[in-house]
């Protein structure tokens, strides 16, 4: 087959970690299909099979939805996998859609834009439609968690046969020397406001925080204090240092698809504060130290209670990496490639 990525996404955090993960497993396992993965930057593809085709076309414009399928459909493709929720929906070929979660339409409040504020509401009535007509149009659908399909199914009303639940997956990489001197609590991603981090920044107290995400407007408008540190964006290795020195991973998400900061955090033995939100109750199980993300005084006690909180111990991190492979989830995802 001649299967297509839209890999635009390729070099951010989030959604580019997932399509890095796929393509670098697929390229390990997958020894019969071609790929074209279409890409904004500069990227090298891993062997012979697979191919790259620059695009300038950034994502959530308009040249999104007009444009792109012109050059989707000029490569002839078998299959296309669009790793977002911005499903190009007048590309006539067949294509399937991975889902990550459904923010977009539990938070579209104007504190989640730089835009002004009646052209924010028509981008979100606009996502709205293109989901709607997108998702149906999908082959299939890929959810990364059984929180998100069961979200996916209530909202569009889809049949539960059109969407697999894969997991996504976490290594365990070997820790650097210790980057933060002191003690420090954690946090890893991005600032909007679905990640509540007004609360977090409201119940650190004294306490040292470390932030690491990529610096934008959301990061920019956070009130922050000297015991809050901005990291910035971090290699593998640096966060795999940071996990394993920090006091614990706060995540403090009123909602979230997967959660997969926690799940590293988890598998290099760091303990886990977290919103008690479905998609963290599936991935982590007993394993979270679970809070109202509402309750301010809930998270406050957590994080001067350190002593209280369950640590992940090596058989549970043992098991996590079992449960939570990358390989296994390029496993999946091929197999559903030569199904649909």
């Amino acid at each position: 087959m001649r299967i297509g990525i839209d890999g635009r996404l390729i070099n951010e955090t989030g959604v580019g970690r997932y399509i890095r993960n796929l393509i670098a497993e697929l390229a390990q396992t997958d020894k019969k299909n071609n790929y074209i993965v279409f890409v904004g930057e500069e990227w090298k593809p891993p062997n012979e099979r697979w191919e790259i085709r620059k695009v300038d076309i950034p994502w959530h414009s308009v040249a999104e939805q007009v444009e792109l399928p012109v050059i989707f459909a000029r490569e002839h493709l078998d299959l296309l996998h669009i790793p977002y929720f911005t499903i190009p929906i007048f590309y006539p070929g067949k294509f399937i859609v991975t889902m990550h979660d459904l923010t977009i339409l539990h938070f579209p409040t104007g504190k989640a834009t730089k835009l002004p504020l009646p052209l924010y509401w028509a981008k979100v009535l606009a996502y709205r439609a293109i989901l709607e007509i997108g998702l149906h149009r999908a082959a299939h659908i890929i959810s990364v968690s059984h929180a998100t399909r069961e979200e996916l199914m209530d909202h569009f009303a889809l049949d539960e046969r059109k969407i697999s639940v894969i997991y996504e997956g976490v290594r365990q990489s070997k820790s650097n020397a210790r980057l933060i001197k002191e003690p420090y609590f954690l946090y890893v991603g991005n600032a909007y406001p679905h990640k509540n981090l007004e609360t977090l920044l409201r119940a650190i107290g004294t306490n040292h925080l470390v932030l690491v995400g990529k610096e934008d407007l959301f990061y920019k408008r956070l009130a922050r204090s000297n015991n809050v540190i901005f990291f910035g964006q971090a290699s593998d290795e640096q966060l795999a240092s940071l996990y394993t020195h920090a006091t614990a991973l706060v995540f403090p998400s009123l909602m979230e698809g997967f959660g997969l900061p926690a799940l590293e955090a988890a598998v290099h033995g760091a303990p886990i504060i977290c919103s008690d939100i479905p998609a963290f109750r599936e991935i982590l199980g007993s394993l979270g130290n679970y809070f109202n993300p509402h309750d301010v005084s809930a998270l406050r006690w957590l994080l001067i209670h350190p002593e209280k909180l369950k640590k992940p111990t090596k058989q549970d991190q043992q098991e996590l990496l079992k449960r939570f492979s990358w390989r296994q989830m390029a496993g999946e995802t091929l197999r559903l490639y030569e199904r649909v």
